[in-house]
């Protein structure tokens, strides 16, 4: 296993789906010995791959969590550990027989990340629900939409990755550290609602962003500065000149740097709709490529939309290797980088218990 800032520490996955084994992907990705618990068979979540990338770097074991003698082997796992992820609703990990009380039983300095939707208290905490749902409760989704549409966000990457995965790889990174100096394990109550809200903090700050309307609240989402534009070809183009200067820039590039009606109301919402109805007659006019070349090389803050495929062949993915391509297809590589460790190569995906054996023998050697 390559080796990261995470080299030495051991993290015991349940499988799940979405943001748990996401975020174990990433402390994965950052060095991290992690095993994932399958349960057994072949079956896996709808939609998802036999061998997702989710489960890169990882070595995977099946265990069937309702038997008695594979409860055993999981805690003495467990006892080996520095942290637990897992994502099912709150009371099942207790009704196993366990959840953190358990764990910490056998292993008092264990850091027991927990993964849900709605978080382990509060009247929706059993609840089903989905990204979609955890973002519109948290007010999250209330200024995703343009003026007069409809609220419309990527489902599972600002809900399940940014409100959830990525602050459970904080709390646990957070706890891993507290462990190290206290002795004491804690236990990850990370929930998509509350990162989800969590997340609207920096839009908070923004003056105006408790408006009546979702574009009101958001002028990141209202403003003809802020949009993406259909291309004569059917493609789209982004732009999101924020900035004043980065603003006169684009106009001066579209030919518009002495209309009035642009150059006086960058800031004034009243006037987006019909700006923005203007700019999206002149995008319509030229293909995608006509607006790449037209931009390209200026601080204008307009870019293409591209397919990830696309994207892997850009120039820029290029020079940075940030989307790689190898036996098991097109995937991100690991982020952020560090200047002590080289960028690793994506790790290949295990097979359901691929590495039953090794492990369990690693266990009984280490009795």
């Amino acid at each position: 296993m390559a080796a990261g800032p995470l080299n030495g520490v051991r993290i015991l996955e349940v499988e799940g789906i979405g943001p748990g084994p996401f975020a174990a992907m990433m402390l994965a990705d950052l060095g991290a010995e992690v095993i994932v618990v399958h349960r057994p068979g072949t079956n896996h979540a709808p939609g998802v791959k036999e061998r997702p990338v989710t489960d890169r770097g990882k070595r995977s074991i099946v265990l069937d969590l309702k038997a008695e003698a594979d409860r055993a082997t999981f805690l003495r796992l467990v006892a080996r550990v520095d942290g637990l992820i897992e994502g099912f609703r709150p009371g099942v990990m207790e009704r196993l027989g366990l959840g953190p009380e358990d764990c910490h039983a056998v292993n008092p300095r264990l850091v027991f990340g927990r993964m849900t939707g709605w978080g382990q208290e509060g009247p929706m905490a059993a609840r089903a629900g989905h990204d979609l749902n955890y973002l519109s409760l948290s007010g999250t989704l209330w200024s995703a939409a343009l003026p007069g549409e409809r609220p419309s966000v990527p489902p599972t990457l600002l809900g399940d990755i940014g409100g959830g995965a990525l602050y459970l790889v904080t709390g646990m990174l957070a706890g891993l550290l507290a462990a190290r100096s206290s002795g004491r394990g804690t236990v990850v109550d990370a929930a998509i609602y509350d990162g989800a809200a969590h997340l609207q903090n920096l839009l908070m700050s923004i003056e105006g962003s408790e408006g009546e309307t979702p574009a009101q609240s958001n002028a990141l989402v209202g403003a003809h500065w802020s949009r993406t534009y259909r291309c004569a070809d059917g493609r789209y183009l982004s732009v999101q000149c924020l900035e004043p200067k980065f603003h006169a820039i684009f106009l001066e590039r579209m030919g518009l740097s002495e209309d009035e009606e642009f150059t006086r109301n960058q800031f004034e919402p009243s006037a987006w709709p019909r700006l923005a109805d203007r700019l999206a007659e002149m995008f319509e006019a030229e293909p995608l490529a006509h607006w790449v070349t037209l931009f390209d090389g200026t601080d204008a803050c307009v870019a293409p939309v591209l397919s990830p495929q696309e994207a892997f062949a850009h120039d820029h993915n290029a020079a940075r290797g940030t989307w790689v391509q190898g036996e098991a297809g097109l995937q991100a590589a690991a982020a952020p980088r560090f200047s002590e460790w080289p960028l690793p190569e994506p790790a290949t995906a295990p097979s359901r218990g691929q590495h039953t054996a090794e492990i369990l023998a690693e266990l009984n050697g280490q009795d």
